[in-house]
This record gives structure tokens, C-alpha cells and sequence, in this order.
């Protein structure tokens, strides 16, 4: 076969993937992150033995809860890493749709835990096993434990702004509703019970206060069922409050506009459209790129007159406050001056240059003149039978040739002839004849141009 030996050698996707990897554990701010995801993991496997010992699926349910936190240190991760990767021309817009994506996958990932165990439960209130104790109480507060110290020592840019930008679950309605109705009584905890609480953390505190309650009533009166119920409760809590999260990064993935910056986007396009030249702005297209970056074009039509680069730059100017990433196309007025004659003048017709175009005088518009004459008509009266030897108003303008006379090889004869004798003698065509005057007021005229009324040649 052909040898290349310039080939570039093609990196496979492990290759790819450990690369990447290198580059994020050269930073220093990832070594933590790492150093908590090797904790969780170390977490998930004795949780999970435990919850195999005790036979709980309520433990199993919480323990999906520290899976989660897994992968939101993976996101965590990927965040770092965009933040360190360039646009290249295969991604011209960055990479920021990859913690998109990483926030949509843990979160759909979440509720499909979620759905797993409510298919178990369902199983479970069939044939209700045996609940053992003895490392239930224990998990639950080494799970809560780690979760929330995992949750407030991190900061997980991607997650904190999904949770803030997202609807509220119904946990947090109805959590807010209680706060208020505590601090109606108790002014003092407004400061501790705040109008919206973080998610993740309601959500620890919330399963971890139901296998409290799961392992009182089991060690009281042996009622094995509610290790059931408790682990309905925690998939219901957690499916309730990651399903906001994955449709407003689902709704990120598919590109389309926030409807929090609509009314101002509609504000700026506004203001640009009365901007100094500009006369039609069209095609607009905002979507989300990424969490709190939005991306936009736009197509700008300009006067003929108008400076390109000046209108771009105060139409930049104006959006750039709330699209940064912003593509604008200017393009100038396509109007097309109007021509002269819509159909081409033959060779041995007269030019335009060799007439003059005498316009005539308009007078105002009414109603009551008569086309024909200048007189005024009534209803009531009979049409005129005289004219004026004045041209109407609805006359068009007269052309007349130059005095200058050029052999055209179609047999004319040219000359001038006063403005008088022509509206004298009636309209004619040069060397065609005589056409018909306007009632009695325009006398026959002769066949031959150049003649009087009597039929003799002028001197």
C-alpha cells in the first residue's frame, strides 16, 4: 500500500479523553473537586452494602441522592475544562453547550433513579420483605452528611445557575409556604427560612427526615411498609425537583429564547431601529448558548447614504449590553432608480436631446372643470359648443423638434414652428397628417405640414 509519512497519527477516544483529563488536573482549583469525587466514591460503596444489609429501599432511594452528587462533580469538572478551551473552527461558538448537556444528563439520570425505584416500591407493597435496622440510621447520616458538606463546600457554577434560573418544584412551594407561615409566628428565622431554598439541600434534609421516621416506626411497631412509602416520598421529592432543571436545560439544547430577556431584547430592537440611517431591522434570531450566554443575529437594511461601520458599530453597541455573542449583516437599500422609457428607442427615432419638453402650466385640481375645456360645467347645463384657443388642462406637454434639422432618412421635414400656429392649426403628426381637433374650437388642418389654411406653401 501507499505509505504517507506526513500522516498525522489519529488519536483514539481514550487517547482523546485522557488528554482532556490531563489538561483539567494541571489546575490546581480541580484537584479538589477530584479529591471529593474519590470520597463519594468510597461513600456510594459502603452505602450501597449497607443498603443490601439492612434489605431498605428507602436507604437505596437516599443513596441515589450521593450518585447524583457524582455527577454533578463530573459537571463541576466540565465547567473547568470549558472554561479552559478556546473556540476552534469546529466550534466556533466554544464549548460551553457541554455543561448543558452535562446539567441535562445528571438531571434526566435522576429521574430515571427515581423511576426505578418507584417500579421496586410498586413491587415491594406486594410482598413486603423484612427491614434489619441495625446500619439504616447510621447511612442515612453518613449520606446527609457528606451531601451537604459535598453541596456548600464546592461551587458548582453550572448547577447554581440552573437551580436559580429554573421553576420552582412543588418541594420548594410548598416548603416557602410553611416558612412564611413560621415566620408570621416568629419573625426572627425570616433570615434562616428564605423565600427559596436551595433545592439539593432541601432535598438531603427532606429524605433524611424520612428514614429518621422510617426507623422510629420500624423499631417501634415493626411496620416494615413505611421503608416503602419513605422510598416513594424521596423518588417523588427527587423526580419533582430535578424535572425543572432538565427542561430548562433541555430548552438551552434546542436554542431558544428566554422568555425573562424577551421584552428586553424587543426594548433594544426598538432602539436600534430608530437609530440614524437605519431603516428595517429583520431576521432576528436570539437563543441560549450556555448558562447566562446568549447568542443573537440580525440583519440590518440601511440608507445608500449611511456609513456601514458607523451604523454597526452603534447597533453593536446597543445589543452587546445583552448578547454577547453577536453576528450583525449590513446591507444598503436595494431601491432601483426609475428609467426613462420602458422600452428601447430604435436608432432612427428621434432622441431625447433633440426635442424640448415645454411642460404646461397645471392648474388646481376640481371637480366641476370639464376635461375638454376650461370652462366650468354644471350638470344642469349642456356641454360647451366653443373652446378657447388655449390648450385645457388635461393637455399633455407639447415636443417640439430643434432648430437644428438632421437628415433622420425618413422623409420628415423639420423645423420650428411658433407655439401659436400649432395650437392654431391643431395637433399633427409631421408628414402624416392632419389628427382631429377637439370639437369646433380646432379648425381641419392640411394633409401637408409646412402649409396654411389655404393650402399654398408659406413663404
Amino acid at each position: 500500500g501507499t505509505i504517507h509519512l506526513f500522516r498525522k497519527s489519529q488519536r483514539s477516544l481514550v487517547g482523546k479523553l485522557t488528554h482532556e483529563f490531563r489538561l483539567v488536573a494541571a489546575d490546581r482549583r480541580s484537584w479538589k473537586i477530584l479529591l471529593f469525587g474519590a470520597i463519594n466514591l468510597i461513600c456510594i460503596g459502603f452505602l450501597l452494602m449497607w443498603c443490601s444489609s439492612t434489605n431498605s429501599i428507602a436507604l437505596t432511594a437516599y443513596t441515589y441522592l450521593t450518585i447524583f452528587d457524582l455527577f454533578s462533580l463530573v459537571t463541576c469538572l466540565i465547567s473547568y475544562w470549558v472554561m479552559m478551551k478556546k473556540p476552534s473552527p469546529v466550534y466556533s461558538f466554544g464549548f460551553e453547550r457541554f455543561e448543558v448537556l452535562a446539567v441535562f444528563a445528571s438531571t434526566v439520570l435522576a429521574q430515571l433513579g427515581a423511576l426505578f425505584i418507584l417500579k421496586e416500591s410498586a413491587e415491594r407493597f406486594l410482598e413486603q420483605p423484612e427491614i434489619h435496622t441495625g446500619r439504616l440510621l447510621v447511612g442515612t447520616f453518613v449520606a446527609l452528611f457528606f451531601n451537604l458538606f459535598t453541596m456548600l463546600s464546592i461551587r458548582n457554577k453550572p448547577f447554581a445557575y440552573v437551580s436559580e434560573a429554573a421553576s420552582t418544584s412543588w418541594l420548594q412551594e410548598h416548603v416557602a409556604d410553611l416558612s412564611r407561615s413560621i415566620c408570621g409566628i416568629i419573625p426572627g428565622l425570616s433570615s434562616i427560612f428564605l423565600p427559596r431554598m436551595n433545592p439539593f439541600v432541601l432535598i438531603d434534609i427532606a429524605g433524611a427526615l424520612a428514614l429518621c421516621i422510617t426507623y422510629m416506626l420500624i423499631e417501634i411497631n415493626n411496620y416494615f411498609a413505611v421503608d416503602t412509602a419513605s422510598a416513594i416520598a424521596i423518588a417523588l421529592m427527587t423526580f419533582g425537583t430535578m424535572y425543572p432543571m432538565s427542561v430548562y436545560s433541555g430548552k438551552v439544547l434546542l436554542q431558544t429564547t428566554p422568555p425573562h430577556v424577551i421584552g428586553q431584547l424587543d426594548k433594544l430592537l426598538r432602539e436600534v431601529s430608530t437609530l440614524d440611517g437605519v431603516l428595517e431591522v429583520r431576521n432576528e434570531h436570539f437563543w441560549t448558548l450556555g448558562f447566562g450566554t446568549l447568542a443573537g443575529s440580525v440583519h440590518v437594511r440601511i440608507r445608500r447614504d449611511a456609513n456601514e461601520q458607523m451604523v454597526l458599530a452603534h447597533v453593536t453597541n446597543r445589543l452587546y449590553t445583552l448578547v454577547s455573542t453577536l453576528t450583525v449583516q449590513i446591507f444598503k437599500d436595494d431601491w432601483i432608480r426609475p428609467t426613462l422609457s420602458s422600452v428601447p428607442i430604435a436608432n432612427n427615432i428621434l432622441n431625447l436631446s433633440d426635442h424640448h419638453i415645454i411642460p404646461m402650466p397645471s392648474l388646481k385640481a376640481a371637480d366641476n372643470l370639464n376635461p375638454v375645456t376650461s370652462t366650468p360645467a354644471k350638470p344642469s347645463s349642456p356641454p360647451p359648443e366653443f373652446s378657447f384657443n388655449t390648450p385645457g388642462k388635461n393637455v399633455s406637454p407639447v415636443i417640439l423638434l430643434n432648430t437644428q434639422t438632421r437628415p433622420y432618412g425618413l422623409g420628415f421635414n423639420h423645423g420650428s414652428a411658433p407655439y401659436s400656429s400649432v395650437l392654431n392649426q391643431g395637433f399633427g403628426i409631421p408628414g402624416m397628417g392632419a389628427t382631429q381637433g377637439f370639437r369646433t374650437g380646432f379648425t381641419n388642418v392640411p394633409s401637408r405640414y409646412g402649409t396654411n389654411a389655404r393650402g399654398q406653401p408659406r413663404p
